[in-house]
């Protein structure tokens, strides 16, 4: 048994990653499952209905992560096979969709369309002897995915034992050739190296029967590590040119734990399921299924929706080497019906997120607090026009940096934050405005073993005499959130909100 599994890439739009693989492509999404690495990992698979190897197509999802960069040593294009009577078809569908689109041309004698998903990766449609089943239909299969090296004659020997013997050359490419599939080797000698990230295809994946096939090879190569995919088993190796390439079981399949493929999001039996990691991963809906448009706004953003939502909204400011996601577990805690809003800082600080940048420890800079203040103004109204939110039932959950930022906005744009709950926050102003906050409301949590909380009477002095509707709270912690955090600020949402 010989030929392709599956081929996996990497994006940074689930929603825009969905819409293009399973509404203009017509692919199934047969599995969706926590990362087997990394378990906030959202890792999606598209195929036929069945999940059959060789019609795979996977993506790890980086959502709103950086972009790699296509060079050597990676896999840069994915073939799908469709009926040469078809390609017609695509065309005017790729044009009615608006895509960009290459084509027809000839490759290797077949009709070829060339295209780009959402993230840039290259795709070709290719016309063959496929059965005919119709149209609109999906593409029936991999057809190939070509590879740049940058030695393709050990690249070509490497792959010569999985079954992919030379078939021919045509401008710079050479193509191996298995009984269902082809392996493209495009020259890249000179060219620069790949850069993994968005964008950017992760390796590719060769049929094997079996895990004694997978122990046979396992003897025979160097520097390999073997995994037990749940679905299938897995070898990984790279071959001389540093293509990462994987050997993959057809079985046990994509239906040994749910009948209902790509229905369920499942987590493997090595990670713990729990409602935390649920959080932290991306939500996303299916081609005509209700959805929430996500907006390109000033920050990079993630909304999680509860099941049961009330109207209300927490705005997440995260700490300094935090993420979007870091505060959901607790805000969902704090208010389970609540829509989750959270943002991504826009300053850096040693390849770290934070909302401003800092000079010391504890003194910032000014220019900077107040430039992404007046971003953030900007992206609350937009996002109260983009998500449909309640000014009224909003309350900004801050911690440390985030809780910081907050306070700094609350003093230039007063009036825009009508509630916050702040932990382990600080005064970062300086000097500090003159400013009307009546009508805020605000908890403030201090942690009585924190380093820096002989900066908080600061903040919270300022906050009173500015007429806010001031509860200040001393908790028996340090700077890390404690369950007393949970506690004093959902007894504290819970008041206002009667």
């Amino acid at each position: 048994m010989t030929g392709l599994h599956h081929v996996t890439a990497i994006t940074r739009d689930v929603q825009a990653n969905v819409d293009f693989w399973m509404g203009f492509l017509g692919l199934s999404l047969v599995k969706q499952t926590a990362g087997f690495e990394d378990a906030e990992q959202l890792h999606l698979f598209y195929g036929d209905a069945a999940g059959t190897p060789g019609s795979l197509v996977s993506f790890l999802v980086w959502q709103d992560g950086a972009p790699g960069r296509v060079g050597h040593g990676q896999v840069a294009e994915i073939a799908l096979a469709i009926p040469r009577a078809r390609i017609g078809d695509w065309l005017t569908r790729a044009m009615q969709h608006g895509l960009r689109i290459e084509g027809p041309i000839r490759e290797f004698g077949a009709p070829v369309l060339r295209l780009r998903d959402p993230d840039g990766i290259i795709v070709k449609l290719v016309g063959g002897e496929t059965p005919d089943t119709g149209w609109p239909a999906a593409p029936a299969r991999l057809q190939g995915v070509t590879l740049w090296s940058d030695d393709a004659q050990a690249t070509a020997a490497f792959l010569a034992p999985f079954g992919y013997l030379p078939q021919g050359v045509e401008g710079g490419v050479t193509r191996l050739a298995s009984d269902r599939d082809v392996l493209d080797i495009r020259d890249a000698a000179g060219f620069v190296p790949g850069i993994p990230g968005t964008g950017v295809i992760d390796h590719v994946a060769l049929r094997v029967p079996d895990t004694e096939a997978i122990r046979a090879h396992q003897a025979r190569l160097a520097d390999v590590t073997v995994h037990d995919r749940l679905y299938f088993t897995s070898l990984y190796v790279r071959d001389p040119a540093q293509i990462l390439i994987e050997l993959a079981t057809d079985g046990p399949g994509m239906a040994v734990d749910e009948a209902d493929l790509g229905r369920t999001l499942m987590v493997p039996p090595h990670f713990t399921d729990t409602t935390d990691l649920r959080l932290r991963l991306p939500q996303f809906a299916r081609p005509g299924e209700e959805r929430r448009p996500m907006r390109d706004l000033p920050f990079t953003h993630r909304i999680h929706t509860p099941e049961d939502l009330d109207g209300s909204t927490l705005i997440l400011l995260h700490g300094t080497g935090g993420s979007e996601t870091d505060l959901m577990p607790l805000a969902h805690r704090i208010a389970p019906r609540a829509t989750l809003l959270g943002l991504r800082g826009r300053s850096t600080e040693e390849g770290v997120a934070r909302f401003f940048r800092r000079l010391s420890m504890t003194t910032f800079d000014q220019a900077d607090i107040r430039a992404e203040a007046a971003a953030f103004a900007g992206f609350w109204q937009d996002a109260l026009a983009a998500y449909d939110l309640d000014p009224a039932r909003i309350t900004v959950l801050g911690y440390s940096n985030g809780a910081n930022f907050a306070g700094a906005v609350m003093a230039l744009h007063p009036g825009l934050i009508a509630s916050a709950i702040l932990m382990r926050p600080m005064l970062a102003l300086d000097p500090v405005p003159q400013a009307d906050l009546t009508g805020l409301r605000v908890l403030t949590l201090e942690g009585a073993r924190d380093p820096y909380g002989v900066h908080a009477p600061a903040l919270n002095d300022w906050l009173a005499a500015s007429g806010a509707d001031l509860d200040a709270r001393r908790l028996p912690a340090g700077h890390e959130l404690s369950p007393d955090d949970l506690a004093a600020a959902t007894a504290w949402l819970g008041r206002g909100r009667d």
